[in-house]
């Protein structure tokens, strides 16, 4: 009998868990239905105050509705965007019974200009997060979307088709990986170097220095074994996506978005070299990851540039005298 319910206690544990991350668990692209205006969202300068609206979402050919909160999120992308970025406010007893149960916040990434490639610049953000997961078991997992968009704020209420994705919530990246949010300055270089390496060389391939781990913009820092580790988030502003609104931080001595610039500091060598092997490892992964993703581009152009982008990375690791010059002695003392 003792046995019996330590089984059932166990399988009750594993079910719980299968539970909460249904949402993520599987690949497939989930459809749905949102309205709002953007105008009103983008108002909003109260981050506690949350827009009531029903979400449509299909699951197993049925349609469903569940109310949620939304309100925007971020700075840049919230003020220049037509979209902006969306944090999701869910409820418990909504969610019960979903493939949203378990979730209680989740970030929902948009198109941000009505621009010809607003959906291809969302599949290569969400690519990014999908090359990362890769690379390290630090990171977001993500769900990806197609919104059939209302907006609200329009008289006609224009509906439009537009790709998205969900992001799960920082806590639940800690939890996953038996950690906590550490949400204290530190210093970069009191940081794991491993995990350091991999992120800073990780956001080098991307061509993205709109980030810092000190001060957490664009990132968050887990707390995972007694050890420091970043969690890196919102890569929009990368060479790899190249968007037509990015712009060039010129103190760093780059004259456009698509020149990489390696942001990580000085650390001891074999652990760049271990991080180095550990990528070129994955190439043909990450090669393969992003050819699944070629037939789903509205332009072949886009994606062939994006994939290019990422040739050239290699180029620079795989030759030891370009790795020595952009990311040994290009790393950061201060």
């Amino acid at each position: 009998m003792k046995q019996f319910t330590i089984l059932f206690f166990c399988a009750s544990i594993m079910f719980a868990q299968e539970t909460e991350n249904a949402l993520f668990s599987t690949k497939d692209i989930l459809e749905t239905k949102i309205a709002f205006s953007p105008k009103m969202i983008r108002k909003s300068n109260n981050d506690t105050i949350y827009f009531d609206t029903p979400l449509m979402f299909k699951t197993a050919g049925e349609w469903k509705e569940m109310e949620i909160g939304i309100r925007a999120r971020g700075n840049f992308r919230r003020s220049t965007c037509y979209y902006p970025p969306i944090k999701v406010d869910l409820k418990k007893k909504k969610a019960k019974e979903t493939i949203f149960e378990g979730q209680k916040k989740l970030k929902l990434v948009l198109p941000c200009l009505k621009q010809s490639d607003k959906n291809d610049n969302i599949l290569k953000e969400l690519l990014v997060y999908k090359l990362f997961e890769l690379v390290t078991p630090y990171h977001f997992k993500t769900k990806r979307l197609t919104i059939e968009f209302t907006d609200q704020g329009k008289k006609n209420k224009a509906v439009e088709t537009i790709n998205g994705f969900f992001i799960e919530d920082d806590k639940k990246v800690a939890k996953r990986v038996e950690g906590k949010v550490f949400e204290r300055y530190i210093h970069p270089l009191a940081m794991d170097s491993d995990a350091s390496i991999r992120n800073a060389l990780f956001q080098y391939m991307i061509g993205n220095t709109d980030f810092s781990t000190a001060y957490q913009h664009n990132g968050k820092l887990l707390f995972v074994g007694k050890k420091i580790v970043p969690l890196p988030y919102d890569f929009d502003m990368s060479g790899f996506i190249n968007p037509s609104y990015a712009v060039v931080n010129q103190t760093l001595g780059i004259s456009n978005i698509r020149e990489r610039k390696y942001r990580g500091f000085k650390r001891d060598e074999d652990d760049f070299q271990e991080v180095r092997e550990d990528f070129i490892a994955q190439k043909q992964a990450m090669y393969d990851l992003m050819k699944s993703y070629e037939v789903d581009f509205d332009s072949s152009e886009e994606f062939n540039e994006a994939f290019a982008y990422v040739e050239s990375f290699f180029d620079i690791i795989e030759d030891d005298n370009e790795f020595k010059k952009n990311v040994l002695d290009a790393a950061r003392t201060k």
